[in-house]
This record gives structure tokens, C-alpha cells and sequence, in this order.
């Protein structure tokens, strides 16, 4: 089969990765409780009275992230083999993220850092990106993510890369994986559940439609996916982030404004997709969306000590600690990204991409 012509970088879909990332950064440095709370040293809801409400919301830039996987992963498994497939992605996660493991064990191995290290072995298990179904405790909190997009990965690969990736293939991997993943939750059945992730498949099967979309914005079939998709995407962040009103628990999310959150995701993208942000066209962007990855693994447990540091150590207000933790953070991103990433991705991809014997 012939692969279809390498797609111009759309730079716009860096901004929105940076987005997500920041979104995400914002909900745990104020839109939650937790160790976070000892590091400001009261509620973050103390210091960010009335944004907290909104910081809340941040998680969500997970399953905006896993829209912009499935778009992602889609349109760079498109007339590749699997050895190149696997080899870009192993040479894409691994290099940061066993930094960001050794970084964040190191730091909290200092005497002064007072949030507690994983025991060594643990710390070992998680260079695997494994150590979630091994019930293993974890160095970097946001690595239950990686677990899902590494099944995604799979799944992707062995049902679309390997046979070789086309559009009524990956329109058959769609309808089949909602409409399995819809049973896997119905079953209630754990092993189902781990390897269709019912929850945070349609996100991924959205992103996937939307590349189908990107490629011929008159396909009906890959429309109906994208809707398919939203429409059960909503339902299972509704259903897993809404509570009713409790003072005990801040991060109370409307489920309307759940809706309007994952819908805003859904928008971004397919604008994307559809070409009407190709206006911005920045080449910072590229660098932006570099600096996601390594920001989105260190920034949560090296965020804890950098807002101790900023808010409690150099008594910095609210707002200026959480601008200096994310820049801190921004800046500890670029240099994995400079010192880790580029040497070493490249080496990787073209060790694992040669074919031996």
C-alpha cells in the first residue's frame, strides 16, 4: 500500500497541546486539594477564592489531550509500517519521561523536600511505564495518562498499522472499538475495561474521526464518528467529574460546564482539522508544542516544591507563585527538552527503525 503525502505541520495543534497542558497545570497547583494544599500551606480554595472554581476545570485538558493523540496518532501511523510506528513512539515518550522519573525521584530524595520518594525498586518499575497495572506506586502523578495512551498505541497498531492503515480499516477499528467499549462497561468486567478504556475511548475515537475529517472534510462517515464520539465522551466526563455541591469538596464542576469544556475540545480540534486555524502559523508554536510533553511529566510533583519554595520560603502572593511555579516548570521542560530530547530521540528512533540481520 502506499502512503499517503506527509501532512504540512499544523502548528496550531503545538498551541493547543500547550493549552491542555496548562489547563491541566492550573488544576493542580489550584483546582484541587491534596499535597498541593501543603504546599501553599492552606486550601488552594484560600488562594484562589473565586479561580479555584475555574482551575477546576483544568482536568479536562487530559481528554482534550487524548483527542489530539487519537488525531495524532492516526494521521502518523497513515502508511507507516509498525517497526517505524513503534519505533516513533517509543522514541517520542521514553527519553523525557526517564528524566522526568529520575529528576523527580532525585529532588525528592533531598532532605529539605518534605513529600515522600517512592522506594527504589518502585522507582525502577516506573522506568517501564508499567507500574500502574502492577500496582506499583508512582513517581509522577500524571503517569496514569501514559497508561492509557500506551493501550491506545496498541490497539492502534495492531488493528490499523499492522494490516495496513486505510480509511475503511480505521472507519471498522472505530465503530468496533465504541461499540465494544460500550459493552465493556455494561459487563462491568475488569479486563475489559483495562484494555477499551470505555471511559476515554471515545476521546481518542474522536481525535482519530477528526484526522479523517482533516483529510476530506465531505466524509459523512468520519462526521458521524466525531459526533458519535462527543456525544459519549460528555456523558462519561459528566458522569465521572460532576458531584452534587459539597463544602467539603471545592472542585464542584456543573455538569453543564463539564459539557461546554469537553465541547470546546472537540471545537478546537476540528478547527484544526478543518484548516481554519491555519493562520497561526508561528514557528514558536513547534518549540511549544515541544516543551508540552516534559512540562506535562515534571510539572505536577516539581510544581509542589517550586510553590513551597516561592509561596512559603520567599512569601510571594498567590497569583505570582503560580505564574513562577509554571515558568520554573516551563524552564526545567526546555531543558529536557534541549538536553534529553534531541540527542537522544533521534538515536532511538533509528536504532529501534533499523531492520537487523
Amino acid at each position: 500500500m502506499r502512503g499517503a503525502p506527509p501532512s504540512p505541520r499544523l502548528r496550531a495543534l503545538d498551541g493547543l497541546r500547550l493549552i491542555a497542558a496548562l489547563m491541566v497545570a492550573v488544576y493542580h497547583f489550584g483546582g484541587r486539594d491534596g499535597e498541593i494544599s501543603e504546599a501553599w500551606g492552606t486550601s488552594a480554595a484560600v488562594q484562589f477564592p473565586t479561580a479555584s472554581q475555574f482551575f477546576a476545570y483544568g482536568c479536562l485538558g487530559v481528554q482534550i489531550f487524548f483527542v489530539i493523540s487519537g488525531f495524532v496518532i492516526c494521521m502518523s501511523g497513515w502508511g507507516r509500517p509498525l517497526r517505524a510506528f513503534f519505533a516513533s513512539r517509543v522514541s517520542r515518550l521514553f527519553p523525557a519521561y526517564w528524566a522526568a522519573i529520575i529528576l523527580v525521584t532525585a529532588v525528592f530524595a533531598l532532605p529539605w523536600v518534605a513529600y515522600e520518594a517512592v522506594s527504589p525498586s518502585d522507582a525502577l518499575v516506573n522506568l517501564t511505564m508499567l507500574q500502574q497495572p502492577l500496582g506499583v506506586d508512582r513517581v509522577l502523578g500524571v503517569c496514569w495518562t501514559l497508561w492509557a495512551e500506551l493501550r491506545f498505541y496498541a490497539l492502534f497498531a495492531l488493528f490499523v498499522v499492522l494490516p495496513g492503515a486505510n480509511r475503511q480499516r480505521i472507519v471498522l477499528f472505530c465503530a468496533v472499538w465504541t461499540l465494544t467499549a460500550v459493552i465493556a462497561d455494561a459487563a462491568d468486567n475488569p479486563l475489559l475495561d483495562i484494555v477499551l478504556m470505555p471511559e476515554y475511548a471515545p476521546f481518542f475515537i474522536g481525535g482519530i474521526g477528526l484526522y479523517l475529517v482533516h483529510r476530506d472534510r465531505r466524509d459523512t462517515t468520519a462526521w458521524g464518528i466525531v459526533g458519535a464520539s462527543w456525544l459519549i465522551g460528555q456523558h462519561y466526563a459528566v458522569s465521572r467529574l460532576w458531584h452534587p455541591p459539597d463544602p467539603e469538596f471545592f472542585s464542584y464542576r456543573p455538569s453543564y460546564g463539564i459539557v461546554a469544556v469537553v465541547t470546546l475540545g472537540f471545537l478546537a480540534v476540528g478547527a484544526i482539522a478543518l484548516g481554519h486555524l491555519r493562520w497561526a502559523n508561528w514557528r514558536w508554536l513547534t518549540v511549544a508544542g515541544a516543551l508540552t510533553y516534559p512540562f506535562y511529566l515534571v510539572h505536577e510533583h516539581l510544581g509542589w516544591v517550586a510553590v513551597h519554595a516561592l509561596h512559603r520560603t520567599l512569601g510571594l502572593p498567590s497569583y505570582a507563585t503560580l505564574t513562577g511555579a509554571i515558568a520554573a516548570m516551563l524552564a526545567v521542560a526546555w531543558l529536557l527538552y534541549r538536553c534529553v530530547e534531541t540527542p537522544l530521540t533521534p538515536r532511538i528512533k533509528r536504532a529501534l527503525a533499523t531492520r537487523r540481520g
